[in-house]
């Protein structure tokens, strides 16, 4: 199944937030994973322009989001749901890690609509709010200072329902970046970057030749971690070109 169809069958589920900026905040996150069904069950207020601000460029999100009475409701046609908790409660769902439970929550996305249950930014989830999911999942936050806000939880399990539809690998678009067009640089015209380098380093006196060291290996080294391309080295050996000019010694090929 397409990446994109697994991704909009998650509902992303908010129980009774308290503060409308946070629900604007849900849905930047949801969009700039790729999910985009918002569910909110007793919101304390919405819709509501501080959504709208936060949103940022997700406003769709909040137009099209659900509101329901209770998680019931919200839940009513899902095959799983995944409830994010702090804490193992006595009754309900063994905590899982991230990674492996979005996975889970993926595999069953593959037979319909699958939830991401988030609780009140205060209280978080009720005991009989987790007991309406079939997992739950703890963020393994800093132990010293394990407050994080909704809308950073929300972004981060979006991301890994991101990366596990797209097997790790989502699709980047590269803005502002021009793919190279010159050709990997020939034998030949390695050799005689090498062969520039020594000349200049000798010329100026960096490089004694009856003492070579291991000099010219490692820059042999340098440059051989890398692809060199035709432009490149023509670039390196403009600069030592130019340094040869300044010191007197005129060009070496």
């Amino acid at each position: 199944m397409k990446p994109e169809v697994l991704l909009s069958r998650i509902r992303v589920v908010l129980c009774r937030p308290s503060h409308p900026g946070n629900i604007g905040a849900v849905a930047r996150a949801m969009k700039t994973m790729g999910l985009s069904s918002l569910y909110l069950v007793d919101p304390k207020q919405f819709p509501d322009p501080e959504a709208d601000t936060r949103a940022t460029g997700a406003v769709d999100v909040l137009e099209r989001a659900k509101l329901k009475s209770s998680l019931k409701d919200a839940l009513a046609g899902t095959v799983f749901a995944v409830a994010l908790s702090a804490r193992q409660r006595d009754i309900g769902p063994t905590l899982g890690a991230p990674r492996e439970t979005v996975a889970r929550l993926l595999a069953e996305a593959g037979e319909g609509e699958v939830a991401l249950v988030f609780g009140n930014e205060t209280v978080g989830l009720s005991n009989d709010e987790i007991l309406h999911c079939q997992a739950a999942v703890a963020i393994p936050t800093n132990p010293e200072f394990s407050s994080l806000n909704l809308g950073s939880a929300v972004q981060v399990l979006c991301y890994e329902c991101r990366m596990a539809a797209f097997a790790e690998r989502p699709p980047v678009v590269a803005q502002g970046v021009t793919p190279s067009t010159s050709p990997v640089a020939r034998h030949d015209e390695v050799e005689g970057l090498y062969a520039h380098f020594e000349a200049v380093m000798t010329d100026t006196g960096f490089f004694n030749p009856e003492q070579p060291g291991r000099l010219l290996p490692k820059l042999r080294r340098l440059f051989g971690r890398t692809r060199l391309e035709r432009d490149e080295v023509n670039i390196l050996r403009g600069i030592l070109a130019s340094t040869q000019v300044k010191t007197g010694h005129g060009r070496k090929n």
